[in-house]
């Protein structure tokens, strides 16, 4: 197939270098580049929006090297696992000081004033703010349908103080966390401080 693909990509490149360039294009050239095979690289397309995502987030929302491939440091040494492409994907170590480590590093901090993620368009930073006003309003209204002589009553607002069982407020906030929630040391910690007390209603509230 990709014999194939490379017979026919080159015919049509050198056709089209014979109609921009009439004068280059020499018989002796023409012979010449068809006696070389060409190489054409070909890969399966993207599948969806999930596999586009998951290609480009390889390159915006991750670092050079993760933590998890750095093995050891010791020594002024880095020690960090890879992949040898060349001889099917192999897991190998390296090692190499660690100022070579860093230099390498380097290499993949954009220079000043250049950015990772550029956005063009209605996405740009100059006109998104006027075209996604015009975007809302071009976008049709959706009107939820309730089945008729039913009537959806109000979400009922959480009250953190009322307990779920006997619905009275007696409730006491001991800490509170953001919505990742208490670490594993807080949760020990509020077990212990439970576990001291005989009828204690307690809550963990999460801003």
């Amino acid at each position: 197939m990709l014999e194939a693909m490379s017979t026919v990509y080159r015919g049509r490149f050198i056709a089209a270098l014979k109609e921009l360039l009439p004068q280059e294009m020499t018989k002796e050239l023409v012979n010449a580049l068809y006696k070389h095979n060409w190489v054409v690289y070909a890969k399966d397309h993207f599948t969806g929006p999930e596999s586009v995502v998951e290609y480009l987030g390889r390159y915006t929302h991750k670092i050079a090297i993760s933590n998890h491939r750095i093995q050891n440091i010791e020594n002024g040494k880095v020690t960090f696992s890879y992949k040898d492409y060349k001889h099917g994907n192999v897991k190998k170590k390296m090692s190499m000081d660690s100022m070579e480590f860093i230099r390498r590093f380097s290499l993949h901090i954009l220079p000043k004033r250049f950015v990772r993620i550029r956005h063009y368009g209605i996405c740009s930073s100059s006109s998104k703010q006027k075209s996604a006003l015009v975007i809302k309003a071009q976008l049709p209204v959706r009107i939820k349908h309730c089945p008729s002589g039913i009537t959806k009553a109000a979400p009922l607002s959480y009250n953190p103080k009322q307990c779920p069982r006997c619905k009275k407020e007696t409730m006491e906030g001991l800490m509170q966390f953001n919505m990742r929630g208490p670490p594993d040391e807080w949760k020990q910690k509020a077990a212990n401080l439970l576990s001291g007390c005989k009828t204690v209603n307690a809550s963990v509230v999460k801003k």
